[in-house]
């Protein structure tokens, strides 16, 4: 077993994130607390990211400070259940994409061993920290060296190019985040 802390900050306003992952023989389980301000609104949160040792998603927690909660559980084939229902527009995902964080990033990153030029497309679940309320969501990741890639919506709305550690463990990006 083996645990590690990281922290980011972001680049605009005021917060931090502090996140502690552990990696065990059956799971790798993520720990976080954000708190921040986005759009003029302060808030917190805690989430819990449980991953099979592929880094596959099976399960997200999440809970607001003002009491709001989330859970999705994946069967690794891309099927979910949301707060324990069936999530059909959710179908097809496999990774998720908490907005406020830089970790979700590294989901598909650690996960596909991406190729480097060759764009590869994922339907992610997305979840805004305002709602939470997940969606499916198009984006695209492209190797661009060894700890740099290039993520795009697949509508072509947002493009950034991110930086990482030797783990695929986001350490800069640009506008948004960077580690501390």
């Amino acid at each position: 077993m083996s645990t590690r802390v990281l922290r980011w900050r972001p680049l605009e306003g005021t917060g931090l994130e502090h996140l502690e992952l552990t990696e065990e023989a059956d799971r790798v389980l993520a720990r976080s607390v954000l708190i921040g301000e986005r759009d003029g609104l302060a808030f917190g949160l805690r989430y819990e990211v449980e991953l099979s040792p592929s880094w596959l998603v099976r399960s997200l927690a999440v809970e607001r400070t003002d009491g709001a909660v989330l859970r999705l559980e994946s069967d690794g084939q891309g099927r979910w259940l949301l707060d324990g229902e069936a999530a059909r527009e959710l179908d097809g995902c496999l990774d998720i994409d908490i907005s406020g964080t830089p970790f979700s990033n590294t989901l598909p990153i650690r996960r596909c061993g991406l190729a480097e030029g060759a764009p590869q497309r994922f339907r992610m679940a997305w979840v805004p920290l305002d709602t939470l309320r997940p969606f499916a969501d198009g984006q695209v990741y492209t190797r661009l060296g060894e700890r740099r890639f290039r993520y795009q919506s697949e509508d072509g709305s947002f493009e950034r190019v991110i930086e990482t550690d030797g783990e695929g463990f986001v350490t800069l990006y640009p506008g948004l985040f960077e580690r501390v």
